[in-house]
């Protein structure tokens, strides 16, 4: 939900190889992962254009398909509303070597795609018709069709699989909580009391005031928030990648779906609440929660019990984008629950 708000293979496959067992390491992509015989993106290197038909009229998003794997396909959704997959290129590290085929996917609005002006497109409901449309033109199904969604991609993921679960295979929710109340009620009543208090009213009263582009805005958030709870590390150290997305976010959309402020959610998603129909999802899913995150670790490990297929992970040094700043458990974590997917033995709940 944050403003972004998503290495050499040897090295990668080094780190790997430290952190997982032999049968992990027996997934090791073969040559066959590289074989791009009868692929319609070889001569763009795995990117596709998708055409959409929306209420709106027709228009084009971006992908990227990286491997070959016809048991194990992965879209990622990333966060936003409005950022890029961009940050989600940390991926590159880890999914080759454990021979899972994945797939960017800028959002309609977001960077590599196309970016229209009509507000009315900005809707949960049209965002899933999105991912539906995505997932026929590039032929994932249930048999190979895994979906992560991080932020409010995991909101995204999360609709998605309570209207076309059928199409499933696996579900990853990322670093997201099941209503957006509850995000608020933890920020209000444990993020922001543990912030200095001086500091906390001054980005109040630029957000009361619509000043929220002033400088002093994100010089306060940054070491107070950021920092702290969305990316564990001194923003200029920030890996290029989440800076890239970070730059490229779609103002419009964020600050009309999620809304200006970075110390909770407003605008079109201040009410969505699927707490109570999570349990309808049923499919093998992996809620990977942070201990430094924004959302709740607590809240989200209560997610898990509520899926009849649900596990849970948690990143004990990551924030919200522990993907970066706790990256060995979280894609060790999700490779593990990948491959017990693809073999038919997913961990026990």
């Amino acid at each position: 939900m944050k403003r972004w708000l998503g290495w050499c293979a040897a090295v990668a496959a080094l780190a790997f190889g430290m952190t997982t067992s032999a049968q992990d390491a027996a997934h090791a992509p073969a040559s066959s992962y590289f074989d791009n015989q009868g692929r319609d993106d070889v001569l763009s290197g795995g990117v596709k254009m998708i055409t959409l038909d929306t209420p709106k009229g027709k228009f084009r998003v971006w992908t990227k398909r990286v491997g070959n794997n016809p048991k194990l396909k992965l879209l990622l959704l990333h966060g936003g509303p409005g950022a890029t997959h961009e940050y989600f290129e940390a991926f590159d590290s880890f999914m080759p070597a454990a021979g899972v085929e994945y797939y960017y996917y800028d959002q309609l609005g977001s960077a590599y795609s196309d970016q229209p002006k009509d507000t009315s497109l900005w809707t949960t409901e049209r965002y899933v018709e999105e991912v539906e449309q995505v997932r026929k033109a590039l032929h994932l199904d249930k048999d190979n069709f895994c979906l992560l969604g991080h932020s409010w991609g995991g909101i995204l993921a999360m609709e998605y699989a309570l209207k076309y679960q059928q199409n499933l295979k696996c579900l990853i929710i990322s670093n997201m909580v099941d209503s957006i109340p509850a995000y608020n009620a933890y920020a209000t009543k444990v993020l922001i009391p543990s912030m200095d208090p001086k500091q906390v009213a001054e980005v109040k009263k630029l957000e009361a005031t619509g000043h929220t582009s002033d400088p002093r805005y994100m010089e306060i958030l940054g070491p107070m928030h950021y920092e702290k709870h969305v990316l564990r590390m001194p923003e200029a150290q920030w890996p290029e990648p989440v800076q890239r997305s970070f730059a490229h976010i779609n103002e419009q959309i964020y600050v009309l779906m999620q809304g200006p402020s970075e110390l909770g959610a407003s605008g079109r998603l201040v009410q969505w609440d699927r707490s109570k129909d999570l349990h309808k999802i049923t499919v093998p899913t992996l809620v990977i929660g942070a201990q430094f995150d924004t959302m709740d670790p607590a809240y989200m490990a209560s997610m898990a019990k509520k899926l009849p297929k649900g596990q849970f992970l948690l990143c004990p040094k990551g924030s919200h984008m522990a993907m970066y700043d706790d990256q060995q458990t979280y894609f060790t974590g999700l490779v593990k629950f990948l491959h017990g997917v693809e073999a038919g033995t997913p961990p026990a709940h």
